[in-house]
């Protein structure tokens, strides 16, 4: 571990009905809550400090984005808010942060109304169809930039 990654801070941001995880349509989404699943992701990667909001209400998921302050970025599910929130994209787009939007099945593999995100073009990337696996390749994600900064900084 190097002495970047010992001081990441990054937030996840879950939308709406992802409160319901491991039993919500589980033939999509699986069968373990998001909080057995955070356990996982803090005991895989400990130099990074996790914080972890969830609501199904869209002025809350806007206003914990905006007031978000000292990270290093933020990994956002909107869930369904995804195609249709305009106030959701307003927050990520005056983020203090990247945001990379992590959707847990393929929304391309899903209803034609799936496939349209209002949130992409704010967000530093996107990541779908993985699982719950999507939320570890957005933490590698803000790893793998903060190590480059790290050896760019080296090198100057």
């Amino acid at each position: 571990m190097n002495n970047a990654d010992q001081h990441i801070k990054l937030l996840i941001v879950n939308g709406v009905n992802l409160g319901c995880l491991g039993t919500r349509e589980v033939n999509i989404y699986g069968s373990l809550s998001f909080e057995e699943y955070l356990e996982g992701l803090r005991k895989r990667y400990p130099q990074v400090a996790l914080e972890y909001f969830q609501s199904d209400q869209v002025g809350e998921l806007a206003e914990r984005i905006s007031s978000a302050r000292n990270l290093h970025g933020i990994v956002l599910n909107a869930g369904a808010y995804t195609h249709s929130s305009v106030v959701l994209a307003d927050a990520v787009k005056a983020a203090s942060c990247p945001v990379v939007e992590v959707h847990i099945s393929n929304l391309f593999g899903r209803e034609q109304y799936r496939r349209n995100s209002v949130l992409s073009a704010a967000c530093a990337g996107f990541i779908s169809g993985f699982g719950l696996r999507g939320y570890d390749l957005a933490i590698e994600s803000f790893l793998m930039k903060f190590r480059a900064e790290e050896i760019k900084l080296q090198r100057v």
